[in-house]
């Protein structure tokens, strides 16, 4: 493919660097796409919004670590509507420069995160975990340095692209270890009612009165909407003001959820109740219950 073919392919940011697992959830989700590497998940969002790519792929959150820390209350600031979800099953890879062995390596770098799914072997090799700021980083710097004490955490991907030997693959301590990515765009594009299965997106602050969350959620529970996620965290510092981000099973225009927005939107602080997105519910949810 010439530059000019490549320069005209649509675009996809995610945070990190090449060989990241959010570059492994890119190709597979969007294959026509060209990955777009993003230093902070702040740029991958503003490359959305300036038009540099069309859609980001963000992690929010990890069967085995639990939330991405800061997306949670960065995404709905982003004003990007999530149009669809991905599942990847994450698999890590001791690396290391080539000449390397499990004999010679010292020290082990890559994510908190991934350090923290790999306790078991970075205990049996006795080797020093090192935080890095991403898998793919860590992988590159390694390379870079060649020093055959040090290895690193990352993906097959990030191994080819850098050059580096696998000393041991698939190392996380547990097997279902699975990352859910969000993809957003500029515009919002809600499924469609015909869809087999529908995940609905939102935020809302609740006002600050006695049983305010029992009520907000009261008539979720009345008209049968199943919850899969509600997480809470802190506006603007306040220690009153608390945002909460739930995803629902169910489409908008369905009159049991339509009916529950309704008593919730009664309950919530004023244009505090805001939907970031109506996306078919991916085909490994059901297998990951």
């Amino acid at each position: 493919m010439t530059k000019r073919a490549k320069s005209k392919r649509r675009k996809i940011a995610f945070q990190g660097e090449p060989g990241a697992n959010s570059h492994i959830a890119c190709n597979e989700a969007y294959r026509g796409y060209e990955p777009l590497p993003c230093a902070t998940f702040e740029d991958a969002f503003a490359a959305v919004r300036t038009g540099r790519a069309v859609l980001a792929m963000i992690p929010i959150d990890n069967s085995v670590a639990g939330r991405v820390a800061d997306i949670h209350h960065l995404m709905p600031r982003s004003g990007l509507h999530i149009v669809s979800e991905w599942f990847l099953p994450v698999q890590h890879q001791l690396m290391a420069p080539k000449g390397a062995t499990l004999k010679t390596i010292r020290t082990v770098e890559s994510h908190v995160h991934a350090l923290g799914q790999c306790r078991n072997i970075i205990r049996k090799l006795g080797i020093k975990a090192v935080v890095a700021a991403d898998t793919a980083g860590a992988a590159r710097e390694v390379a870079e340095a060649g020093d055959l004490t040090r290895a690193a955490l990352a993906t097959e991907l990030a191994a080819r692209i850098y050059g580096l030997k696998i000393l041991k693959k698939n190392v996380a301590d547990a097997k279902h270890n699975t990352t859910r990515f969000v993809v957003l765009t500029r515009r919002p594009q809600w499924a469609g009612r015909s869809e087999k299965r529908v995940m609905t997106t939102f935020v809302f602050q609740v006002r600050n009165i006695p049983a305010a969350l029992y009520k907000a959620l009261g008539g979720f529970a009345t008209n049968g909407i199943n919850m899969t996620k509600l997480e809470s965290y802190m506006v603007d510092g306040s220690f009153t003001a608390t945002q909460f981000y739930a995803d629902v099973q169910g489409h908008p225009k369905d009159r049991g959820l339509e009916l529950a927005l309704e008593e919730l939107e009664f309950v919530s602080q004023p244009n505090t109740l805001r939907i970031l997105g109506v996306y078919p519910a991916h085909r490994l949810r059901d297998k990951l219950k």
